[in-house]
């Protein structure tokens, strides 16, 4: 399989990325290749140039500065994983990016090209939604904004961004005390990617939950949070039987399933709520019914 043919441009700043990116119509960003590179052999998308931003310094790194973690657009899944920072600060996040993909995808796949790319599979949209993540853009004329994660991801692959505006970092709170999460997927044995992955943030203070994030992905076209379960769980000491009684309530918020050959939209809800409870006894250290 071939791409259709197309214009490459290799630009050094972010400023020359967004110009070829709003003068250039039609020209598409990469970064890792992972997602768009085989779509392209598909003909699935057929950009008539792409703009490559592996020259670009300043996207990479990691950094901690207060409660938050800043982590440039091109930073790799396989630098996330390793980090000692960001293992520190949200060890959830380091176990996600362990098991993206494989070693390769790990190796070339970036956070900030994960999240642009908006895939309902994916594994960062899903925890960036429980964790409460800050995307910010660079766009037109140096014009910086942000996105709260549950503002960011609009549909199936598609997000708040706007012609010619690029991912240029994601922030991270750091886990305070009493604070701990999870995530757990059910992998493609295919692509590696989620059919359904699960992530959770919980608070306990006092032997009760004080506050639980839970984002669902793979399920439908965005991932979403998990409210009714997320409500029936603060207030309650962690149980089983409190984890039990809040993932019987995920599907009332997943409305308008996804389904496919491998797994039904039906089923996907189903798996939703199992992996729910089996991610909410990691977050609260219970054991596994």
């Amino acid at each position: 399989m071939q791409t259709a043919p197309f214009d490459y441009y290799r630009p050094e700043t972010v400023a020359e990325a967004v110009d070829l990116l709003t003068s250039v119509e039609g020209s598409r960003a990469i970064a890792g290749g992972h997602s768009l590179l085989p779509a392209m052999k598909l003909r699935v998308a057929n950009p008539p140039a792409l703009v490559d931003l592996s020259l670009i310094e300043g996207l990479t790194g990691i950094t901690q500065n207060g409660d938050s973690l800043m982590i440039g657009a091109l930073t790799s899944h396989a630098a996330v994983a390793a980090s000692d920072v960001v293992k520190a600060a949200c060890p959830v996040l380091a176990d996600t990016a362990s098991h993206i993909g494989d070693p390769q995808v790990r190796n070339r796949g970036t956070i900030g090209g994960s999240l642009a790319h908006a895939d309902p599979a994916a594994d960062y949209p899903t925890l960036m939604k429980a964790i409460g993540a800050t995307i910010h853009i660079t766009g037109g004329g140096g014009g910086e904004r942000s996105f709260s994660a549950d503002d960011f991801f609009v549909d199936l692959f598609t997000t708040g961004l706007a012609a010619g505006e690029l991912v240029t970092a994601v922030e991270v709170p750091v886990m305070g005390t009493g604070q701990s999460g999870a995530y757990i997927k059910h992998r493609h044995p295919a692509s590696s990617y989620a059919v359904v992955g699960v992530a959770a943030i919980v608070t306990v203070e006092g032997g009760s939950c004080t506050a639980a994030a839970i984002g669902i992905g793979g399920v439908t076209g965005k991932p979403e949070r998990a409210a009714s379960a997320e409500a029936a769980l603060v207030g309650q000491e962690p149980s089983n039987d409190s984890i039990v009684a809040a993932a019987a309530t995920v599907g009332d918020d997943l409305a308008n399933p996804i389904g496919d050959l491998y797994a039904s939209g039906e089923f996907r809800v189903h798996l939703a709520s199992v992996l729910t409870k089996r991610v909410l006894a990691e977050a609260f250290g219970q054991p596994a019914d």
